[in-house]
């Protein structure tokens, strides 16, 4: 009671100003962070009310006291949250999923910098570009500077004093023309610097600037007939003009500005964002966040540009976002495009966050091949309202033309995939003439007395081919006479024997799905498995029974001869249209013209 009291006049003296409150347990551990406008109001809500989320009810039985720091803005709220979240790491909160390190591009603060790819950030260690999230973009990207620019690659401390005491050598960069030999003050450090400047803006996108200056020298060069070195600048040029056709150009209305996209699954959260510098796309990067309660999804995207604007040190004007968000910053435009190039760019982001949310499933599948059955196994129990997910499906089916040569079959799904060694096909015994129902009666009888008796595991669910009359049957075989609890459904066909809808309870209602969600895609196939597989059988049977019937009506055939003609003519055709001689190396003399003189006389006839 104490301790209630105490929270309670916590919440109490809140103040109604904006900033930042942490949720602490019964072990004084940081349980939760989150920002407000108005702290009081805010954190009332959580107090004054049953929440509609599981989660968030445990949440508010997890707190024992809670404490606060007032800001000036919400701005500064967001900013303190975001950091508290990643230092704390609350059980609560969403979860950061970055453990990856991305590389990025660092030119050195030195004489002379050096420009390479790194993974690690070292604070007065240079400029940092990045991180970039493809290996592929930065490594051409080093690759094109390299080219253009005789920059070192070196580590040497090539200071003023050390160049002057003449304690270095050329090396093989300088003589293949890829360095122009500092070390040996071959190049002076302004001219040198003013290609680390032109570096600097191709890496920020703005590569415009430079393919102008180098269009200018080019021309300027041949107008004084120095065609060697104009075609050295051509070749800078043409490097240049490769890359920006590869860079994805915006429009030069759309100048700097970070576009983000989000999306999510029942997990995560995932938000990309685009930068955007001098008209050009210069980044793309996705993250993660993992769902702790059921956060909105506003509430995660605000906390996300704050943590991927720090990250990349973007100080961009403009923001772009897929939806409204209760975001104030200071100097800052959010909009929500509808149309246009800004709308062109959102969608393009959005195609970015959604290949990578696609890409994590797959690699989530690979790593836990059964993920994918689970899921859609959980989505049939969830629309079924099942007890547990069916780990295995048996679905029926009867095929006979006319009421002869009647069969039915069994499909079974484990994990929902087909367990083949497990199908099972079944002759109609009892039922005389063509009673589609009769027939899927004796064969479910006869399938689960068997496993009753047998004691093997019953099925989670079980599927029939058709409608309500075939579910209805099957019910009074299960439930009526065998006494089981096994869930049925039907599914139902068009008019050109396609799935069309599923039917479940009794009396059986139609189930809402999608013909392109993947639970309908696997519930047509369980559908065309069983009817492949009876009519299969059928056909076998039947064609078996036409080639016995016409050779067991032969005087002196007998069962051997009929089994030898069969497996070397393959059918009766054929057996009709070949010549005695071909009988005879199969049936012998004797036994070969009776079926060469049968087959003759009941064609005359």
């Amino acid at each position: 009671m104490k301790t209630q009291n105490t929270l309670k006049e916590q919440v109490n003296a809140l103040p109604d100003k904006p900033g930042v409150y942490q949720y602490f347990n019964a072990n004084d551990e940081i349980i939760y962070v989150g920002k407000a406008k108005n702290l009081k109001k805010r954190v009332t809500s959580y107090f004054n009310k049953i929440h509609d989320s599981g989660k968030t009810n445990v949440l508010v039985k997890n707190i024992v006291s809670l404490k606060y720091i007032v800001v000036d803005t919400e701005e500064d709220a967001l900013l303190l949250e975001n950091n508290l979240i990643k230092q704390y790491l609350p059980r609560y909160n969403v979860l950061l999923k970055d453990g990856k390190t991305y590389p990025s591009i660092c030119i050195t603060n030195e004489p002379f910098p050096r420009i390479f790819k790194t993974r690690n950030i070292y604070k007065n260690g240079g400029t940092y570009f990045g991180p970039y999230s493809s290996n592929y973009t930065i490594n051409s990207l080093l690759e094109i500077i390299h080219d253009l620019f005789p920059i070192r690659t070196c580590k040497l401390a090539l200071t003023k004093e050390n160049i002057q005491a003449g304690k270095f050598k050329v090396c093989l960069q300088y003589h293949i023309h890829r360095c122009n030999g500092p070390c040996e003050a071959k190049e002076l450090e302004p001219e040198y610097l003013k290609r680390i400047e032109q570096i600097r803006q191709i890496i920020q996108g703005d590569a415009n600037e430079i393919s102008k200056v180098l269009l200018e020298q080019m021309h300027r060069l041949a107008a004084e007939y120095k065609f060697e070195e104009a075609h050295q600048i051509k070749l800078k040029y043409d490097l240049i003009e490769n890359y920006k056709s590869k860079s994805i150009i915006a429009n030069s209305i759309v100048e700097n500005t970070d576009v983000f996209a989000y999306d999510e699954d029942d997990n995560s959260a995932f938000i990309n964002i685009l930068r955007i510098s001098k008209g050009s796309i210069i980044q793309g990067y996705t993250i993660e966040y993992r769902k702790r309660i059921d956060e909105e999804k506003a509430e995660i995207l605000a906390l996300a540009i704050v943590e991927l604007r720090e990250r990349f040190k973007s100080n961009s004007k403009e923001i772009i976002v897929p939806f409204e968000i209760d975001l104030t910053l200071k100097g800052v435009s959010i909009i929500t495009p509808q149309r246009g190039d800004r709308k062109k760019l959102l969608d393009l982001s959005m195609q970015n966050v959604r290949q990578y949310k696609l890409d994590k499933m797959k690699q989530a599948e690979k790593l836990n091949p059964d993920q994918r059955s689970i899921q859609l196994l959980k989505s049939i129990q969830e629309l079924l309202h099942m007890e547990k997910p069916p780990m295995t499906i048996e679905c029926f089916d009867n095929s006979n033309i006319s009421g002869t040569d009647a069969v039915a079959a069994c499909v079974v799904f484990k994990m929902a995939r087909p367990s083949k060694k497990d199908y099972r096909k079944y002759n109609i015994k009892t039922v005389v003439g063509p009673d589609d129902y009769a027939s899927m009666k004796e064969v479910v009888r006869r399938r689960y007395t068997r496993m009753i008796n047998e004691e093997s595991p019953l099925p989670d669910l079980i599927i029939a081919d058709g409608g309500i009359g075939q579910m209805e049957v099957i019910r009074q075989v299960v439930e009526d006479e065998l006494n089981l609890t096994i869930p049925i459904a039907g599914l139902s066909k068009d008019s050109k024997h396609h799935t069309r809808e599923m039917l479940f309870g009794f009396p059986p209602k139609a189930i809402g799905m999608k013909p392109t969600d993947q639970l309908f895609k696997l519930l047509a196939s369980m559908q065309d498995e069983v009817h492949r597989f009876a009519i299969t059988f059928h056909r076998d049977k039947r064609s078996k029974t036409q080639i016995a019937s016409e050779l067991d009506t032969i005087p002196g055939i007998g069962e051997k001869t009929k089994n030898d003609l069969i497996k070397h003519f393959k059918s009766i055709k054929r057996i009709k249209s070949a010549d005695l001689k071909e009988l005879i190396e199969v049936a012998g003399s004797s036994r070969a013209s009776i079926v060469y003189n049968y087959f003759k006389e009941a064609l005359k006839a």
